[in-house]
């Protein structure tokens, strides 16, 4: 019997309360309740710190990881206020530790106690206290130390103080463990911790940080420290490849997103370097990474494009009717860190991976105009290499660009007169659900196959030479192979392409192939199989979905042809040959090794290699693919040792197979 479904009525309606608005949907503050979640629930309480320090409280920041998970910050700042607040007629301990939306960052243009704050919602320390198993709290402040703990967003013993030591400093020290109730992983790995407390380095000059991390051995220290903040970053980007010395450029504009919106004060550092080896565009804001960039981005895409097309127009740098650079062209040249700062920011999320205030952006752009326009007249050396290289950059795509859409109608599989393939045989049906296409090995066999196979629904290509090893090559090596592209346009799917340089070639359609069948067809000799390995492995780097959908066979050829008085034998193995001469007993008989496909008569080739009732064929399964690959990997790549051993294991095996004398 189906259960009835509860009404919707008054009594429906409910709220989450207290440490429940975080713990059961964590994803709404830290944007997930997965991994990610849980390490910016610990960038809340550094964050916190970081103002602090910003602000001129404390040069130093320690975060520990422990071994168990746990996490503790520890800063040299002013201290937590913890004591009663008559305006708000609550201790501001439980204001901050257990009330959302509270904090002292609210009042921002007056800068009662931040003018600019990472931590800007006031979410931060109270969510993340809710959001773990415990959380104990040390606050020095006024000569006293003032404890608190807490368990799963509940404070346990309220506020505990006691006198501190007259030599202690100031400062917060937290130390909690993400809760696995609220989180599904709390396992932050140490990069995280590296990258973000270096980042934070970057953008902080002259504050260090310290990185405690808690191993088998005891604890391993790492520290981050950048003197001149994004300015030592760009140099340390660029190492000796710098085509420019490291510009550092400072303003602070005050400004509104909209005219009925209330003014606030930006302020931007840009560091900015060319060099024609080594590109890097990071942004920040408030000292958080801008993972997604946002206004800055937009900025310096605006600016940089605008202000170097100008320099070559006014200098007459491009040639007649050539296009004007793009942001691309810049970019590859380009290594600039942006540091800016705001009384007020709109960010796209909690997570603060990109701003959208529409002053920062056009602040933003005009200042960087008229820097670059500055440093263009006043290092006109510098200019000019730096035109020149945008230029290279930017024929260099212009040539990528040609070359990679030749490619692309090179591997369609429109075959017209302007883009045939030359000694390739078609057949005349349409029907894609029977069409078969045989890959022969030389001109030889291309004529044998030409005259044994079925015109209706049989096609053959032949192949020039050995192909080359897609596994050791690259792909615009790939593709400037002849053979490789005239295979791929009779195949007519396009190409699986994983590069992003090469993206665009990447157009794979397994409607748009026109076979049922793919047929490799070589001699049964050394050379045969090495040829037969090269096309496998062609299809297998460019086109591995044509094996998985079970389109590509091996077409088996005969080892031996046993004729007697009345009939002809083929034996496609020795243990086959065998048994033919077992089962034909005394009769006479003569035994010859199978010739090449191009010596073979087209009677004798449609019956052991193309008639679809009496030929074998091999298909190339989904499930040996790796093995397969591991294999083409192993005698075929870059991997000499491992070949080295595998002959020396397993070459006697093979002895009896190879072509020497």
């Amino acid at each position: 019997m189906a259960k009835k479904k509860q009404e919707y009525g008054n009594d429906s309606i409910s709220s989450l309360k207290g440490a429940d608005r975080v713990r059961k949907r964590p994803a709404v503050i830290f944007g997930s309740d997965g991994l990610e979640g849980c390490e910016h629930s610990v960038f809340e309480i550094l964050s916190n710190s970081i103002d602090e320090a910003r602000e001129g409280f404390g040069k130093q920041i320690i975060v520990t990881r422990y071994g168990d998970g746990s996490v503790e910050v520890e800063d040299f700042g002013r201290g937590i206020p913890v004591d009663y607040n008559p305006k708000e007629e609550k201790f501001n301990w439980e204001l901050v530790f257990c009330e959302l939306y509270a904090g002292g960052k609210y009042n921002n243009m007056d800068a009662e106690s931040y003018e600019f704050s990472l931590g800007l919602n006031g979410l931060g320390l109270c969510a993340t206290q809710y959001s773990s198993e415990y959380m104990d709290v040390e606050i020095y402040r006024d000569g006293t130390k003032y404890t608190l703990h807490f368990e799963r967003g509940e404070n346990v013993g309220g506020l505990h103080k006691e006198p501190a030591s007259p030599r202690h400093p100031t400062g917060t020290r937290i130390r909690w463990r993400p809760d696995l109730q609220v989180f599904t992983d709390i396992a932050i790995p140490l990069e995280y911790y590296q990258d973000i407390l270096k980042r934070q380095a970057i953008v902080n000059a002259g504050l260090r940080f310290l990185l405690k991390d808690e191993g088998k051995n005891g604890f391993e220290t790492y520290e981050y420290l950048y003197e001149n903040g994004i300015a030592d970053h760009v140099a340390e980007l660029a190492g000796d490849t710098a085509m420019t010395g490291v510009q550092l450029w400072q303003t602070e504009r005050r400004g509104r997103d909209r005219a009925d919106k209330p003014e606030y004060k930006v302020k931007i550092n840009a560091a900015v370097c060319f060099s024609n080896k080594v590109c890097t565009a990071e942004y920040y804001h408030n000292s958080s990474w801008l993972e997604y960039g946002g206004a800055p981005e937009k900025a310096v895409r605006s600016a940089f494009v605008s202000q170097i097309d100008a320099w070559l127009k006014q200098n007459s740098k491009y040639k007649q009717s050539e296009s004007k650079i793009t942001f691309q062209d810049v970019a590859d040249c380009l290594i600039v860190v942006i540091s800016s700062f705001s009384t007020q920011t709109s960010y796209e999320n909690q997570t603060k991976k990109a701003i959208n205030n529409k002053f920062i952006q056009e602040a933003m752009t005009e200042f960087l105009r008229h820097q670059l326009e500055v440093y263009f007249i006043e290092n006109p050396l510098d200019a000019e290499k730096i035109a020149a290289q945008v230029l290279v950059n930017k024929r260099s795509r212009e040539e990528a660009e040609k070359l990679r859409i030749t490619s692309r109608k090179k591997l369609s599989g429109n075959i017209d007169l302007s883009n045939r393939v030359e000694k390739f045989v078609d057949c005349r049906s349409k029907d894609t659900s029977i069409r078969e296409v045989y890959i022969v090995e030389g001109d030889s066999a291309l004529g044998a196959c030409k005259q044994a196979r079925n015109p209706d629904f049989q096609a053959i290509i032949p192949v020039r030479g050995k192909i080359l090893n897609c596994l050791k090559a690259d792909y615009d090596r790939i593709f400037k192979n002849d053979i490789i592209t005239d295979l791929c346009k009779v195949l007519g799917c396009g190409v699986e392409v994983k590069t992003k340089a090469n993206k665009d070639i990447s157009s794979f359609d397994l409607s748009a192939l026109r076979w049922n069948k793919v047929i490799i067809c070589t001699d049964a000799d050394v050379d045969g199989f090495q040829i037969r390995t090269l096309i496998l492995t062609m299809l297998y780097r460019l086109m591995p979905t044509l094996i998985d959908e079970g389109k590509v066979f091996i077409a088996e050829s005969p080892l031996y042809e046993i004729t007697t008085r009345d009939e002809t034998y083929f034996a496609y193995s020795d243990r086959e040959k065998t048994q033919v001469l077992q089962k034909i007993g005394d009769v006479k008989y003569t035994l010859q090794r199978s010739k090449g496909l191009g010596e073979n008569e087209p009677e004798m080739m449609s019956l052991t290699t193309m008639n679809p009732d009496t030929r074998r064929l091999i298909q190339v399964t989904a499930a040996e693919v790796e093995k397969t690959a591991a294999m083409f990997d192993l005698l075929l790549g870059d991997n000499l040792p491992g070949r080295k051993d595998f002959i020396s294991q397993f070459g006697q095996d093979y002895l009896d197979m190879a072509d020497v004398s």
